[in-house]
């Protein structure tokens, strides 16, 4: 397991010194310091170590869920609908809205038993993009343990923000 690193890496310095986990899939991640703050996401398609695509961006007064959540969204956005791909995320809040909860919701005319949905614009998007290609298994992934392109995604957010 990798230490945390206490600066930022840049995706340049991640490709150097980090070597752990999955080599072939979508990776995304999202932050925002302090938050709300300004703040940034990234994501990067790797397929047997190689990049295939990659983006990020930022906004200057958000949240971190709403970064993790535009991450996968303009992630799906970019991926084709036709192949088998594994796209992660290191927010299991992302992870368990879509594959757990959405469906729920959608059935509810967007509602919640306990109160109104964060982020329902974001969250109802990725929702149709999931549905729309549903060979991208949505799956989480630990964050900060040297996870190679887990650490680029990171990077790539560190660089929008």
């Amino acid at each position: 397991m990798a230490k945390r690193q206490t600066r930022q890496l840049t995706p340049e310095e991640v490709l150097e010194t980090q070597f752990g986990g999955p080599d072939t899939g979508i990776f995304t991640d999202g932050s925002c310091d302090p938050n709300p703050g300004p703040g940034g996401w990234g994501w990067v398609w790797v397929a047997d170590g190689e990049i295939l695509d990659e983006g990020n961006g930022r906004d200057p007064d958000t949240t971190n869920n709403r970064m993790e959540l535009m991450a996968l969204i303009e992630a799906f956005k970019k991926l084709p609908a036709d192949q088998d791909l594994v796209a992660y995320s290191d927010s299991q809040l992302c992870v368990n809205t879509i594959n757990e909860w959405a469906p729920g919701w959608e059935k509810r005319g967007w509602k919640r038993k306990s109160g109104p949905i964060k982020n329902l614009d974001l969250v109802q998007e990725l929702y149709a993009l999931a549905l729309a290609k549903p060979r991208i298994e949505l799956r989480w992934i630990r964050a900060h343990e040297g996870t190679r392109w887990n650490e680029y995604a990171d990077a790539l957010a560190a660089v929008g923000a």
